[in-house]
């Protein structure tokens, strides 16, 4: 199953007050592994940056202004999530941002039906525990010394390790065909079952008359009542 881990970052929390997309990286995975395969791109918002979102991740409105806007990036955007699923943490904030690119250029936008959102699934998992980013990287012990700031493509990769422990565990990328083989080699067929014969459960001759013995020790025994 191909799904894509996504990411972004914005001018702002609010899309429908003119916040941008100014980052968004993706990255491939197959049955819930990494392949290497990812697309990441800045974005030029054609706005100014706000030091609230400055001192989030950085990117000031001049490192932005000779990078591409939304619109040349958009069909290499959709190629590659093609219709795979969307693996983001807090889907609807990044689906409200990239659904209102897509309304610019007269786009459809993104099926709501196709979010995977990791802070649903963490708060299902760890009810009342914190379920940011930081938190699940800290609970699972994945390496946050990269993350002095926030960047789309670097909380991608952070993500798609979050996703793959709260999905069932790292033991995913082991490599389960040799796995399976190896426990395929330690199962014993039908015919290689020892044999063991039939035993019979009847009473000997012998036992009986040892019974009726006992009988004959035990006043009125209910064995012998009619």
């Amino acid at each position: 199953m191909r799904e894509i881990i996504l990411d972004t970052e914005t001018t702002g929390l609010n899309a429908s007050s003119g916040d941008r997309i100014v980052e968004i990286g993706c990255i491939e995975l197959l049955n819930q592994v990494p392949t290497g395969n990812f697309f990441h791109t800045y974005v030029n918002p054609e706005r100014d940056m706000p030091e609230e979102a400055f001192a989030i991740h950085g990117l000031s409105t001049e490192f932005l202004l000779d990078k591409p806007k939304f619109k040349n990036i958009v069909d290499e955007f959709l190629e590659f999530i093609a219709d795979a699923p969307l693996v983001i943490h807090n889907a609807e904030f990044d689906l409200r941002f990239i659904d209102s690119e897509l309304l610019l250029l007269e786009k459809e936008p993104i099926e709501r039906s196709r979010s995977v959102d990791t802070v649903k699934i963490a708060r299902r998992r760890y009810p009342g525990a914190q379920v940011s980013l930081d938190a699940l990287c800290r609970r699972f012990e994945i390496d946050l010394s990269r993350r002095d700031k926030h960047g789309a493509l670097l909380d991608a990769e952070l993500l798609a390790e979050v996703y793959l422990y709260l999905m069932g565990g790292r033991q995913r990328g082991l490599d389960l065909n040799s796995d399976l083989s190896q426990l395929e080699q330690k199962q014993l067929s039908q015919d290689d079952l020892p044999v063991r014969l039939v035993r019979s459960h009847l009473a000997s001759a012998e036992e009986l008359d040892d019974h009726e013995a006992l009988l004959d020790q035990i006043k009125d025994p209910i064995w012998r009542t009619e």
